[in-house]
């Protein structure tokens, strides 16, 4: 069963890690992909080349989510090459950890502007689309330290709870037009950026997890296309957490 046989899903810094892993799971249940990358552009050729063995249209933009002019000109492409937009994952995002005394303004400005200021720029271009269909999923990807806090990670913490705050504003001003917009809120996650990370922090990472193993980006990704299909038509304006259990 194709959970998203005809749709258009739109995936935000998808050459990597959880947007690549949501992109591939997407185009195995039917849904034609558009998706973003900024600097990895052989990356994205592999990217869109493996999505279209799926039998499904696929398409990669080269466009920063965190312009909103580039923004603009992106969902217009997008309608232009596709004809429709059902579904928007804001995925892109960056680290720039520091403790608060050694973190400087830019890299707080830069995380901010990246991460939140990234999903009003696609969200406010896109919900002219939806609300003319009078449908859409829309799926923020925040973070379990937006929720709880991470010393070294202000600039991030700030970033992922502003977009947990814009996600629940969200649904309560499109849900009578049947736009729906959820966040989900990733622990500790392997990826190629932690997988630079000395093996012996990341085990004490695992080992106080519940479940005993970090979350992956398939995991993630199956979250992700539940709220994107129709079998979560009732569920709006919510965090989901996908951690292991690491945070209750």
């Amino acid at each position: 069963m194709k959970l998203l046989e005809n749709k258009v899903a739109l995936i935000t810094g998808a050459s990597r890690g959880i947007g690549r892993g949501i992109a591939t799971t997407f185009a195995k249940h039917g849904a034609n992909v558009a998706f973003t990358y900024l600097s990895s552009p052989d990356k994205a050729a592999e990217l869109e080349n493996e999505l279209k063995q799926f039998g499904v249209k696929a398409k990669g933009y080269k466009s920063d989510a965190s312009d909103f002019k580039a923004s603009e000109e992106l969902i217009a492409s997008i309608l232009s090459d596709f004809g429709q937009l059902d579904v928007v994952v804001n995925n892109a995002g960056i680290t720039r950890d520091n403790l608060l005394m050694r973190m400087t303004e830019d890299q707080f400005d830069e995380v901010i502007k990246t991460n939140l200021k990234s999903v009003f720029n696609i969200t406010k271009n896109c919900q002219k689309q939806m609300l003319k269909q009078r449908s859409g999923s829309i799926i923020n990807i925040t973070s379990v330290v937006g929720d709880k806090g991470n010393a070294g990670q202000a600039n991030y913490a700030a970033s992922k709870a502003g977009i947990i705050g814009f996600t629940k504003s969200i649904a309560l001003e499109l849900g009578s037009r049947n736009i729906r917009c959820n966040a989900v809120a990733p622990g500790f996650i392997e990826t190629e950026m932690t997988g630079a990370l000395d093996p012996t922090v990341v085990k004490g990472w695992i080992d106080a997890i519940p479940l005993k193993r970090a979350c992956t980006a398939e995991d993630v990704a199956n979250l992700v296309l539940f709220l994107a299909s129709d079998l979560s038509t009732y569920l709006t304006g919510q965090l989901i957490h996908i951690n292991g259990g690491m945070y209750t």
